[in-house]
């Protein structure tokens, strides 16, 4: 008798215990890993509501909320894979602060392959660099001190993270860094500190001698198949190491599977497993009491289930829950995954498959069609716009040398922009009038084909 691969893994799952371990368990007998691709599956097959899901797309349309992108995978199995125009599948997107995991991970490698230790002092690391305010505090600081926030320099979030802005203004970043002033003895103290992440990277480099970039390239996306990457680095090379990576958010959920799987990857122990287990433990209490902080994860043991997750500003987010065996990755521009997520956790029904829901799974499909629709058009343009048109608006002088532009409305949907920088003319530009971003050809180029270096201030009015 002939039996069926899914026959086999409904069986499988069916014999497991209904706690997340034993899910988890269950679904590691299939051999499966992601890196050539994604399988596809109904969420009510890994024990996921369409319906509640489908509710979730209300909520984000009838509230404008400027998400990107979402993505679901369950059991190593992708049941929701949503883009919200304009943007669009295959596009990699910035995921922030979510960069800091990433650090995070690529330091554990390096420990793992002997090129750095977890406890060793920064001083041993830069050696043969200059310090500054070289105390005994200072003394004392380790890579484990900067992975948990912990470091006790003088370092600010506030002000919209005054010491990371300070640092960019800098010749040479990761001496602007070493260089602070100690505030703390390293341990005692939580602060968000992106440059300590900027260390990590630039002692990345020093150890290996190859950028966090290229670095990442051997030792973690090239094994997972991640391909599509960018990530910029300062005037000494080092990727940044907070913040700025960009990926496609299928690679994210990679990354993420790669986390939830104990940093194991078909059969390498990418990252070091005891590494990967400590990474996720809250070695360091920031201000919420719900919240604590690993190696570069923000983790949540009080909630129900318990989840960790990488963040980033705007919506950048992937949450992991081990417990339920789920990974969820979010994209967008300045929303609150949290208020998505509530519906992702009650669609959470069973740790078995369910029946399938025709009705439902058609309302879930309509949903992630219309959210990759572009808007309906837009009346027509009004008679101030018309007279506005084609005439060049000449301005008074001013820090970025914007001598002119003119606006030409010629449609509902789309106008043309031409700037006149310096003593050039910039190329006419797109501009969406129907509540669409549009990108221009040139800005395109820049930001997919040469995004590892940052856009001049040029290129970013281009944009």
């Amino acid at each position: 008798m002939r039996v069926s691969k899914r026959f086999v893994t409904v069986c499988v799952m069916c014999a497991a215990v209904l706690d997340g371990a034993g899910v988890r368990d269950a679904w590691a007998q299939e051999t499966y890993w992601p890196t050539h691709g994604w399988r596809y599956s109904s969420p009510e097959a890994q024990g996921m509501d369409s319906q509640v899901l489908a509710g979730a797309f209300d909520y984000i349309r009838d509230r404008h909320t400027p998400i990107h992108s979402l993505t679901i995978v369950r059991n190593g199995y992708v049941v929701l894979d949503d883009y919200f125009w304009p943007f669009m599948d295959g596009q990699f997107h910035d995921v922030a602060s979510v960069t800091k995991s990433v650090t995070s991970t690529l330091v554990e490698i390096a420990i793992g392959k002997h090129e750095l230790e977890l406890r060793q002092p920064l001083t041993s690391v830069f050696n043969q660099q200059r310090i500054a305010n070289l105390d005994q505090q200072k003394k004392r600081m380790t890579i484990e001190h900067l992975l948990t926030m912990t470091s006790g320099l003088d370092c600010h979030a506030s002000l919209g993270e005054i010491t990371l802005s300070q640092m960019r203004k800098s010749a040479d970043w990761t001496e602007f860094m070493l260089d602070l002033p100690m505030r703390d003895e390293p341990g005692s103290h939580f602060e968000y500190c992106s440059g300590g992440m900027h260390i990590i990277s630039s002692a990345i480099t020093k150890a290996t001698g190859l950028s966090a970039l290229d670095f990442a390239r051997h030792e973690l996306f090239n094994p997972l198949g991640i391909g599509n990457v960018a990530w910029p680095a300062d005037g000494q090379g080092v990727s940044y190491g907070w913040g700025d990576l960009h990926l496609e958010p299928r690679d994210m959920a990679k990354l993420a599977y790669l986390w939830l799987n104990n940093g194991r990857w078909e059969d390498r122990q990418l990252v070091p497993e005891k590494l990967m287990d400590a990474a996720i433990q809250g070695h360091s209490l920031p201000m919420s009491s719900d919240t604590k902080y690993g190696y570069g994860f923000w983790i949540y043991p009080n909630r129900q289930p318990p989840l960790f997750e990488a963040l980033g500003r705007g919506g950048q987010r992937i949450s992991v829950s081990p417990e339920k065996n789920v990974v969820v990755v979010f994209t967008g521009g300045e929303f609150e995954p949290g208020d998505i997520g509530t519906f992702i956790g009650r669609a959470i029904k069973s740790d078995q498959p369910m029946p399938e829901n025709p009705s439902a799974a058609s309302r879930l499909t309509a949903a992630v069609k219309d959210a990759a629709t572009p808007p309906r058009p837009v009346p027509p343009i009004p008679q101030p716009l018309r007279i506005v048109s084609g005439r060049r608006y000449t301005l008074a002088a001013n820090p970025i040398d914007l001598k002119s532009f003119v606006l030409t409305f010629s449609g509902t949907e789309v106008a043309q922009l031409q700037l006149e920088l310096g003593h050039r003319s910039d190329p006419v530009r797109p501009i969406g009038l129907d509540g669409v971003p549009r990108v221009s050809a040139g800005c395109r180029r820049a930001l997919n084909i040469d995004p590892l270096r940052a856009l001049n201030i040029d290129q970013a009015l281009s944009c």
